[in-house]
């Protein structure tokens, strides 16, 4: 869109979305309930990824029955080019993102138009708040919103309210692509971290504000929370790698370690008591852990879930980014294996 012709009193909301066909109906009626502020308006530019299970065609259904959807081709089929190619058909002042497995406060749109105003950062969002389906996804979404598992990550934080290093989803004054640039298409995963701290090196402020509500819905199977974890964890050093440090130093403990854990199982024939030490201190962690989580989510029948939970997060993190690491040591293209998108 040409620069000077976005309208200031329109949001415009980028989604990519790929094979969701049972969640895009829920998501698109959390999205069209939004109440704005009075003399606004608002668009939702749905990127589809070239999606195979009928999300395509029930999309432009929606979108024949609603003009405020549009559906946006996103040839890409990863995230990153999905929000570019939205962000390239947005017509609004102010843009925000949002994600077809979280559902939002009717203020939500509101809140973050009212965060930007009072202010005057550069990307607002609320905080990152979870809900499982299930025992298993509980139990999920009880480790994803504990300090003890996230590192003191802020963005799990409900009643924080300040400046922070990066921000759940986001949203922005579109000025803020014309000065720092789109997202990283070579990225397809922790895009967002990127693009923030890139912000963050050329003097941008980032506000979370708990004024702003969503519900995240988190993987329900331990086998999908450690391939998202992985993939995660991969592609962090492709990060590190462009700008030559993390989004933070909590992002590296997990790689941490796994390397502990490698190292002690080394030196395993001449003595076992590194690795017998690494394995007593985790247990004890992993159990201190899973209690302040189920004492975080009131219910302490999590609690038998929580320690393999836990677990999953931060071996399946940490594999992902030595994964990465090892990948670029030997100068390797990033591996197909971590390309493709999946729930």
């Amino acid at each position: 869109m040409p620069q000077g012709l976005e309208l200031d009193n329109l949001i415009s909301v980028i989604v990519p979305c790929r094979n969701e066909r049972q969640h895009i109906d829920a998501f698109c009626n959390s999205a069209l309930r939004q109440e704005l502020p009075a003399g606004w308006r608002m668009e939702v530019l749905i990127a589809d990824g070239e999606s195979d299970d009928g999300t395509r065609e029930h999309l432009l259904q929606r979108c024949a029955a609603d003009h405020r959807l549009v559906l946006v081709d996103n040839p890409g089929r990863i995230v990153s080019t999905g929000l570019n190619a939205c962000i390239a058909r947005a017509r609004g002042g102010t843009i925000a993102r949002m994600d077809v497995h979280s559902q939002f406060a009717p203020d939500y749109l509101a809140q973050c138009i009212q965060a930007l105003e009072r202010t005057s950062a550069d990307n607002v969002g609320g905080p990152w708040v979870a809900q499982g389906t299930g025992p298993t996804g509980a139990a999920i979404a009880a480790a994803f919103q504990c300090r003890w598992v996230v590192g003191g990550a802020r963005s799990r934080d409900m009643q924080y309210e300040g400046e922070v290093d990066t921000v759940y989803l986001g949203c922005w004054p579109r000025s803020v692509f014309d000065r720092f640039g789109l997202f990283d298409e070579a990225l397809v995963r922790n895009q967002d971290d990127e693009h923030n701290l890139r912000m963050r090196l050329g003097g941008a402020r980032i506000w979370q504000s708990r004024r702003i509500h969503s519900t995240y819905h988190p993987r329900n199977s331990l086998r999908h929370l450690f391939a998202q974890q992985r993939q995660y964890g991969y592609w962090r050093p492709f990060v590190m790698r462009k700008h030559g440090q993390p989004g933070s130093v909590r992002q590296l403990v997990p790689a941490a370690f796994v390397a502990a854990a490698v190292a002690s199982a080394a030196v395993l024939p001449w003595s076992a008591w590194p690795l017998a030490a690494l394995g007593i201190a985790y247990t004890g962690y992993l159990l201190a852990a899973s209690v302040a989580a189920a004492r975080s989510a009131r219910n302490r029948g999590l609690l038998p879930r929580l320690p393999a939970t836990i677990a999953a997060f931060h071996v399946g993190y940490g594999l992902g980014t030595w994964r990465g690491l090892w990948d670029i040591a030997r100068s390797r293209a990033p591996s197909s294996d971590f390309a493709r998108i999946t729930r």
